[in-house]
């Protein structure tokens, strides 16, 4: 079975295009730029739910599937994973489509981790809105 692209309804939760500023030594988008684009949109995705301060604080199960080339549309998606007291995780993939618009293939996706933070920076129920 091959990967789909999700059908998440107010997704993708960031799109944005892949420009030459953002590549490695070899040409192809930086690693580190496309964990960058997943944590801001898992951070759009987080805080929706959160209402307040949050940190990420792992990343777990990172995938680099394919290289983004330059000029790829690139779009995060993100979905529940797991949530609990003070933590959330959430399922973020990434999928690159070239300039054309067809041709979309996921090429990373990870688990990251979000912790809800209050006042002081202490961990805190998620649910209570205290620190927005």
């Amino acid at each position: 079975m091959a990967d789909e692209i999700p059908n998440v309804p107010d997704g993708p939760h960031l799109r944005t295009i892949a420009m030459p500023r953002d590549t490695n030594a070899s040409g192809a988008i930086f690693g580190g730029w496309t964990v960058s684009q997943m944590d801001l949109a898992g951070g759009t995705f987080v805080a929706q739910r959160v209402q307040g301060r949050f940190v990420t604080v792992s990343i777990d199960a990172m995938r680099f599937i394919r290289p983004i080339e330059v000029g790829d549309e690139v779009s995060v998606y993100c979905t529940l994973q797991e949530e609990g007291d003070t933590s959330i995780a959430v399922k973020i993939e990434t999928w690159a489509r070239d300039r054309s618009g067809s041709n979309a293939e996921k090429v990373t996706e990870g688990v990251f981790t979000y912790v809800a933070l209050d006042e002081n920076g202490k961990p805190r129920h998620q649910n209570d809105a205290q620190s927005k």
